[in-house]
């Protein structure tokens, strides 16, 4: 006889998230949990009142105690039903394959498959089991994943803090075929090596893939400032796209010379890789009388939670005043948040501060974002993490 599912029941009014298909319930919307639900199992939600609202996957330990799999009471989720929904995942993205060897093939809950994240070099696979609905089905969804690509090469990088957060140790290491070695991916021309192993996040920023693109259209005959450049992104884009100068600041001395070697391999001469505090480096270019046609600010996360926002807006108000300062007439600023915590309309407000402080006067070109394969379900707007602005000054 089969096991009756689990159940959740809210307390009454917590259901109106739900109707509006927003996915997850937080700790204290429930009222009670019958049925001795364990990490990752399949729960029945139910209202107040009685009535289904949806599937979910359970976190006993997580403030977000569960993850929507499913609105509809007739789709209980099965192993077909998770393999399914990886294979609906990978089709979306079959287009992005004749601009780039780096994609993301699925987006968590943008995809109905929250907590996962799976980033395709070429033929390698990295996978980032982040919740603990996706950790029940890890073995499906591995054996999915190769199945529907012809991938042999699985790395799981499920190494982030939000693994902590869901009561899950992080893990990492290969789930099927070799130890990767760094992959020299084509996107959109450029070339770019990646490490799964030891890179940020996957190994790479798929996320800025058509913002890159961007500045490599507008490079022609610029000087260039690329801030958090990492290993040289936007530099490789906008030398390729004709810049005459690049500087390139980045902490990381692992990273540059990563940013060196790709230089190498797209066959461009050294330019300036600058290794130093972003802060400091911005504060020595005015000292010294520095002026860049096109400028990239690409930060790493400064609001890592909504408990951290003051701290981050008043760096990224700094951060983009001494940028302004550095930008000649005519000049393009490409800035951007990945601070889930910070809003479009926060971001904007501080950078437009920062504007107000520099005295100058900026036209704003473009409103910017990750790319379509990082899509934002409608109903879960916290997908929208990474924003960014590209501006001129007139």
């Amino acid at each position: 006889m089969a096991r009756t599912p689990p159940t959740l029941h809210l307390k009454p009014g917590k259901e109106k998230s739900l109707l509006r298909r927003h996915p997850w319930i937080y700790a204290n919307a429930i009222d009670r949990a019958s049925g001795g639900p364990a990490s990752g199992d399949t729960v029945r939600v139910l209202g107040a009142d009685g009535r289904f609202l949806a599937w979910a996957a359970f976190s006993p330990t997580s403030a977000l105690r569960a993850r929507a799999w499913s609105f509809n009471e007739a789709e209980q989720p099965d192993a077909a039903f998770i393999a399914a929904r990886v294979a609906a995942a990978v089709a979306r993205r079959e287009g992005l394959q004749a601009q780039t060897e780096a994609i993301r093939l699925v987006f968590g809950e943008a995809d109905a498959l929250p907590g996962l994240v799976v980033d395709r070099y070429r033929d390698q696979l990295v996978v980032q089991f982040l919740a603990a609905g996706v950790e029940h089905w890890r073995e499906v969804i591995v054996a999915a994943l190769r199945e529907v690509t012809g991938c042999e090469a699985v790395y799981e990088r499920s190494d982030a803090a939000a693994r902590e957060r869901e009561g899950l140790v992080a893990r990492e290491g290969v789930l099927h075929g070799e130890v990767p070695v760094p992959v020299a991916v084509t996107e959109h021309g450029v070339r770019y090596e990646v490490d799964v192993i030891t890179g940020h996040k996957t190994g790479f920023y798929i996320d800025q893939r058509d913002s890159r693109q961007l500045v490599g259209e507008h490079a022609q005959g610029r000087r260039v400032l690329n801030c958090f450049c990492y290993t040289g992104g936007f530099t490789l884009a906008a030398r390729l796209g004709g810049a005459v100068e690049a500087v390139s600041v980045d902490s990381s001395a692992e990273a540059l010379a990563v940013a060196a070697r790709n230089e190498q391999l797209n066959g461009l001469t050294p330019s300036t890789w600058l290794q130093a505090n972003v802060f400091d480096a911005l504060k020595n270019l005015l000292a010294e009388g520095r002026q860049f046609d096109l400028i990239v600010l690409d930060p790493p996360k400064f609001a890592p939670s909504v408990q951290h926002l003051d701290r981050a807006a008043r760096a990224y108000k700094e951060i983009n005043l001494k940028a302004l300062r550095l930008l000649a007439p005519g000049g393009l600023l490409f800035t951007f948040s990945c601070s889930g915590a910070v809003s479009v309309d926060l971001f904007q407000k501080i950078v437009a501060g920062a504007v107000f402080d520099a005295r100058t006067d900026m036209q704003m070109l473009r409103r910017l974002a990750a790319g379509v394969d990082h899509p934002m379900s409608m109903t879960h707007p916290e997908g929208e993490y990474l924003k960014g602005l590209m501006l001129r000054r007139m």
